[in-house]
């Protein structure tokens, strides 16, 4: 899709679809005094008494420029803020254009209040058109559709470097976002630990950032053990992925952790047959890392940042971990294998004791990690937890600035007993209660010292199975947004 601004009069700007959103507190675009201002404020009238529930398309004479008008409202989302019903009602509308066969849409943006959703636009447009297009026919016609489509942001030309700089950094992170979702969406026979590292080699040479792989042999020369472990029985085997961006004069750095379990049976613990295809999917934390070092490279924040992607398939064989086994961690604590389907955590240890070596002095690891925070939050809503509360509040803030919800959850002392073991130092899992919590206390256990770390756990929004907002269904690259704004406001959080 190409996207330009646009500065002139939105009734001469030629196009097939021109757009208008409507919202009950701020004034988005300005059509003057016009029959184009009288039509708005007629559907603007028919809204307010709920005579119209949903967007009104006009088809327009042959003295207007635009061939059709579409107006829609906020009011429409009710449940969302006004950014994230901007983005739905961009999507919304160029998903109408296709339908009716139109190739040029125009957003009418023009005021003080609209520049902030210029960038908005632009994420609801980019997003809200792509789909995964690589086995079916329908999906890979509808998406060539869409990129063959103009979008024309008709805005203030007063404000045109800030319009430019929104249009630049949300085309960026969507592209970014886009990626992981692709990635997620891919069969894991096709996105395998050995795929993960190849996207990663292409990122780095997209953006020169610094690419750092372990392959087996190396995991089991250094000790990343965890890895080994899991993908003991895949013929894929693991590898650890460590992208680095250095900022000039930076004092901290920022690790991103991401679990790449590109599929997950559940080893000889095995899932059930019932929707295991959408354990495809279980590689999304690391996903998100990867996307986010694609912008980051890119938008270059103010410190330095670490992504860190731990690999691995987890398959059953002969050569499988089974329930029972103990091996142990990089920081020398022992841990008794009870379930092989806790798999994530254990890969996620060789994740951040590679962040520790990496100089961290702050960690977010994001993984698809229970089951149990999915039943606790839903499918819309990520845990957080942690041991630093400060970094709690700088991911939840981050998440709300681009639609990614989190909710803080706790880590009882009191329930680190559940992971005691008489074999080991810890065991793997915590047994039938607080699933999501005794993750997080497992985690802590290998968490550097004297390190703020956040865990994220993705279990519940990382894959729709119908639209959802301005997303179709699959994977929808959640976190990476998040992770890509915590590192360009890490400043204004912790200075």
């Amino acid at each position: 899709m190409k996207i330009q601004l646009r500065y002139e009069n939105p009734q001469k700007v030629r196009t097939d679809l021109l757009v208008v959103i409507l919202d009950k507190e701020l004034k988005l675009h300005d059509l003057g005094r016009s029959p184009l201002a009288a039509t708005v404020d007629r559907v603007r009238r028919n809204i307010r008494a709920k005579r119209l529930l949903r967007p009104h398309l006009e088809h327009l004479g042959p003295r207007s420029a635009a061939g059709h008008l579409l107006v829609d409202s906020t009011s429409f989302d009710s449940a969302l803020n006004v950014w994230e019903s901007v983005k739905t009602a961009a999507a919304r509308s160029l998903r109408t254009a296709r339908e009716l066969g139109l190739k040029r849409v125009a957003f009418v943006l023009n005021t003080s209040d609209a520049l902030p959703m210029v960038g908005k636009a632009v994420e609801g447009a980019l997003l809200g058109t792509h789909g995964f297009a690589a086995y079916k026919k329908e999906s890979a016609e509808k998406q060539e559709y869409f990129d063959r489509m103009r979008l024309d942001l008709v805005a203030v030309k007063d404000n045109d470097a800030r319009n430019r700089a929104h249009l630049d950094r949300y085309t960026l992170v969507s592209d970014a976002v886009n990626l992981a979702r692709d990635l997620i969406n891919e069969p894991g026979a096709v996105v395998t630990p050995e795929r993960l590292a190849a996207e990663a080699k292409q990122i780095a040479a997209e953006t020169g950032l610094d690419l750092r792989v372990w392959d087996a042999k190396q995991l089991e020369r250094d000790g990343f053990t965890g890895l080994l472990q899991v993908g003991r029985g895949s013929a894929h085997k693991p590898c650890l992925i460590r992208l680095s961006y250095k900022a000039p004069g930076a004092e901290h750095t920022l690790a991103l952790v991401g679990k790449g379990v590109t599929f997950d049976t559940g080893g000889i613990s095995i899932k059930p047959a019932d929707k295991m295809w959408e354990m495809k999917g279980d590689m999304s934390g690391g996903a998100a890392v990867l996307a986010a070092m694609k912008a980051i490279g890119r938008l270059k924040p103010k410190v330095n940042v670490v992504g860190i992607v731990p690999a691995a398939e987890n398959s059953p064989d002969a050569n499988a971990q089974r329930p029972g086994d103990i091996f142990r961690a990089r920081n020398g604590k022992t841990i008794m294998v009870d379930n092989t389907d806790a798999e994530g955590r254990l890969i996620l240890t060789d994740g951040l004791s590679l962040a520790g070596d990496s100089g961290a002095t702050h960690i977010v690891d994001i993984a698809t990690l229970t089951g149990a925070c999915v039943r606790a939050l839903g499918p819309s809503i990520a845990g957080v937890m942690g041991n630093s509360p400060d970094l709690i509040q700088a991911v939840i803030q981050s998440g709300q600035n681009h639609g990614e919800s989190f909710w803080e959850l706790p880590l009882p002392d009191e329930y680190k007993e559940m992971l005691r073991t008489p074999n080991a130092d810890i065991n793997n899992i915590g047994g039938i209660y607080a699933g999501a919590l005794t993750a997080g206390l497992f985690l802590q256990e290998f968490v550097p010292e004297k390190t703020a770390w956040a865990h994220l756990d993705i279990a519940g929004p990382f894959m729709r199975d119908k639209n959802w907002k301005y997303y179709e269904p699959g994977g929808i690259g959640f976190g990476a947004k998040t992770l890509v704004d915590l590192a360009e406001r890490f400043n204004d959080y912790f200075d």
